[in-house]
């Protein structure tokens, strides 16, 4: 299968670094012209110059906007009016005790990885369904379906995504757009790398065994065993942006390694 998205403009939201720069990489290879999101100028010109390096000949964009606010997602739809494909990846995490999440937290969580998708859907999907062609993806997590109890709140969020996607979905129906979601499992991104590289000279072992013994201890149903790659999940996002995905509406798509103990 050969993905061309040759003429259409994706806007991968914190694709700076992480899943959503793997992203961000494998849709400019596939063609589209690639809008690279991130709070920080110097970051987001950064990564466009290291982007443009790997793909030559790639179309590339960078827009510095916090989608963590109202405010940040207007700027960023006042400067690019129009997206054919919508990849809502910004997000945090962070493991805390329930009892020590404050009212404060739960907001900023919420903002970030919820509402940041749901301002931008609400920005771009009435374009996609005028022309009758769009890809809206968040990236979600097995943590929407496996709820950790090391970061409730973190869980909370990501189920509030499959829900969203799915009835976005809905609104679409009889289009050429669709609205997916993503279940990405521990994947090995800059941020838990430093946290794996911690683990392992804390523990006197190498950095597998260290990533090895975090999936078993705190992920034991993986199939996998491992930490997945960004590029491991980029891979089926690319897909679900593709033309070729035209019958994959409103699902919650498994990039987890099968953490997730079900047949479906």
């Amino acid at each position: 299968m050969k993905i061309d998205l040759s003429g259409k403009t994706a806007l991968v939201t914190g694709s700076t670094a992480g899943i959503g720069n793997a992203i961000a990489k494998g849709l400019a290879v596939a063609g589209a012209e690639v809008v690279v999101n991130g709070r920080s100028q110097a970051k987001v010109d950064a990564a466009v110059v290291a982007i443009a390096k790997s793909v030559p000949d790639s179309k590339l964009r960078g827009i510095a906007a916090d989608v963590s606010t109202a405010a940040g997602c207007k700027a960023l739809v006042a400067a690019l009016p129009q997206a054919d494909i919508l990849v809502n990846n910004a997000g945090i995490y962070e493991p805390k005790d329930f009892f020590d999440i404050p009212d404060e937290e739960w907001g900023r969580f919420f903002e970030i990885n919820v509402m940041s998708g749901v301002r931008l859907s609400r920005g771009y999907m009435p374009g996609m369904l005028k022309r009758n062609w769009g890809r809206i993806v968040f990236i979600s997590s097995e943590s929407a379906i496996n709820i950790p109890t090391e970061m409730i709140h973190y869980g909370m969020t990501k189920t509030a995504q499959l829900s969203i996607a799915r009835g976005l979905a809905q609104l679409a129906r009889g289009t050429a757009v669709t609205v997916n979601s993503v279940l990405a499992g521990p994947t090995l991104s800059e941020g838990v790398e430093t946290f794996v590289k911690e683990l392992a000279r804390q523990n006197g072992q190498s950095v597998e065994e260290a990533a090895a013994n975090f999936v078993k201890q705190h992920r034991p149903t993986s199939l996998l065993q491992r930490f997945a790659t960004p590029e491991e999940i980029a891979n089926l996002v690319v897909y679900a942006c593709s033309k070729e995905a035209s019958a994959t509406n409103g699902a919650a798509l498994r990039a987890e390694g099968g953490i997730v103990n079900t047949i479906a």
